[in-house]
């Protein structure tokens, strides 16, 4: 019985031994081959630096709306019903057009009155002269006293005066009636319309606002908090949204002195280059450029890495290893969501945008652009 057990015992032994030859074998021969675990490749988005024609945009940005250099508005000079308007939004017009047009009943009235004052001013003034004259004659005769010559001497002086203060107020009666036709001052374009046929207004209402030809600005309002940042002259590039990449330049012209009581901003004007045939009311962006920096490249936020002692960084895939490699870079002044980069980056290169934080030196990633599409295959395709 107890050789049964010794033998049972003694089996087992070399059963176990030969299972941890098997595993030590097979232990050795991984080692022998040298294969790690590949790690798979970390997607990251990437994206090249602005260059410096789009770096002009990067900063900030205002929106704005196009407008004539100057708009009037039209009113009468005088208060009365509107009884006719012959131009709407819209149309275009030239100096001395008739615009709208009032009851001229009154005002005509009026002229007539005037005129009747005159005539009757002008016979007193005649009767007078000739009462002058007699007492002339008389006083040689010594028949009438000097002192009554005198006074029928103010009488026709005052008759003379009452005459040229007459003709004055027919004169305004008659331009109050050439009043009641509204023209147009200059050529121009009906930008808006602010009164309609049938109703009654008043001196200096406006009916029509001219928008004149020749020059275009852009309107837009500057915050409060980047009021220190512009200044009357400064560049601009202004970009429409109805034309998107198409930059237009142009240069302050005015800046309000004080901020609007209900929106707390600046009213600012820019005054655009070779734009006269803009639609006025377009929609735009105003892009204010910054002359006390240079803006060569520029990256998004996002991308930028600190480091030791306020080092800053950036990741940059290289295409052909699909490698990271962290690149110091010199940063200007910071953005809203991008920063300058004055120094250690080229147009061309790969930067990733986010989440640079949970990436490592020498990392193998797969970069894809905003689009989704990888680099490599876009790069391809451009090739070809």
């Amino acid at each position: 019985m107890a050789r049964t057990d010794t033998g049972k015992r003694r089996a087992g032994m070399v059963m176990a031994g030969r299972l941890l030859a098997l595993a030590m074998a097979g232990l050795l021969a991984a080692c022998g081959t040298g294969d790690e675990a590949a790690e798979p490749a970390r997607p990251v988005l990437v994206t090249h630096p602005l260059a410096e024609a789009d770096a002009a945009v990067a900063g900030a940005a205002y929106a704005g709306e196009i407008r004539a250099r100057e708009e009037s508005p039209l009113a009468f000079r005088v208060g009365g019903k509107l009884v006719r308007r012959l131009a709407d939004v819209g149309d275009r017009v030239r100096r001395g057009q008739v615009l709208a047009e009032l009851d001229p009943g009154d005002l005509a009235l009026q002229a007539r009155a005037a005129q009747a004052q005159l005539a009757a001013a002008q016979a007193e003034l005649q009767r007078a002269e000739a009462d002058r004259a007699r007492f002339a004659k008389l006083a040689d005769q010594q028949l009438v006293s000097r002192s009554a010559l005198d006074a029928q001497t103010a009488a026709a002086q005052a008759a003379r005066g009452q005459v040229r203060a007459l003709q004055a107020q027919l004169d305004v009666a008659r331009n109050q009636a050439g009043y009641a036709e509204l023209r147009a001052p200059r050529d121009g374009a009906i930008a808006a319309r602010q009164a309609e046929a049938g109703q009654v207004v008043a001196a200096g209402q406006p009916v029509y606002v001219l928008a004149a030809e020749g020059g275009r600005e852009v309107a837009f309002a500057v915050p409060e908090g980047a009021i220190d940042e512009v200044a009357v002259g400064q560049p601009v590039r202004v970009e429409l949204w109805s034309t998107p990449g198409r930059l237009l330049d142009g240069r302050i012209r005015e800046l309000a002195p004080a901020a609007d009581p209900q929106t707390r901003t600046y009213a600012a004007r820019a005054t655009l280059e070779d734009a006269d045939a803009l639609a006025l009311g377009q929609s735009a962006r105003v892009f204010l450029a910054d002359p006390a920096r240079e803006r060569g490249l520029s990256v998004p936020l996002a991308a930028i890495q600190r480091g030791a002692r306020g080092a800053t960084a950036v990741w940059v895939v290289d295409p052909a290893t699909r490698k990271l490699h962290l690149v110091p870079v010199k940063l200007g002044r910071w953005d809203e969501d991008r920063v300058p980069v004055l120094s250690g980056l080229r147009a061309g290169d790969w930067v990733v945008a986010a989440g640079g934080h949970l990436l490592r030196e020498g990392q193998l990633v797969a970069p894809v652009d905003r689009e989704n599409r990888p680099v490599a295959a876009t790069a391809t395709a451009a090739e070809r």
